[in-house]
């Protein structure tokens, strides 16, 4: 489960340019390093912690050979990756060169298991100012019910 907190930070661009805005971020992060990884694979399989040390060396060198030829690379059912160039909009055709190429990203696509285990994540809010607001409505509620209670309790004229 991942726990956010609510931050209140002063807007800097757009119409409510210097207005308070409130959003939820992450409490803390679940960082997970590479020694932890190593261990994982360790313990869950029957390879040695130098087996997966060169592993994960080698693929790092394969993906960077990979994203320098321009390529992509299927990683399984894990996610896919593919090295895109976009081009600004020149106004004549003569324009376009290689400086009309934008910086070089990397576009990765989650496989249906990641993109599932997304959509199965659990999230919870700490927001003081919700939980006050529904304390406050539990209140009413039940002062509704007691008021109802009292109006039927009455004799039935009839």
């Amino acid at each position: 489960m991942i726990s956010f907190k609510v931050i209140e930070s002063v807007l800097r661009i757009g119409s409510r340019q210097g207005q308070k805005a409130y959003s939820a971020v992450p409490k803390s992060v679940n960082k997970f390093s590479s020694s932890w990884l190593v261990d994982r694979i360790v313990r869950e399989t029957s390879l040695s912690e130098g087996d997966v040390r060169n592993v994960l060396i080698t693929l790092k060198n394969i993906t960077r050979e990979v994203v320098t030829l321009g390529g992509s690379l299927d990683l399984g059912d894990i996610f896919s990756f593919r090295t895109s160039i976009p081009s600004k909009m020149e106004k004549n055709e003569k324009d376009v060169c290689a400086e009309s190429l934008k910086y070089p990203r990397i576009i990765v696509t989650w496989k249906e298991p990641i993109r599932k285990a997304l959509k199965d994540i659990q999230i919870e809010v700490d927001n003081p100012a919700r939980r006050k607001q529904k304390e406050k409505g539990k209140e009413t509620e039940k002062e509704k019910k007691q008021e109802k209670g009292k109006e039927e309790e009455g004799p039935v004229a009839g």
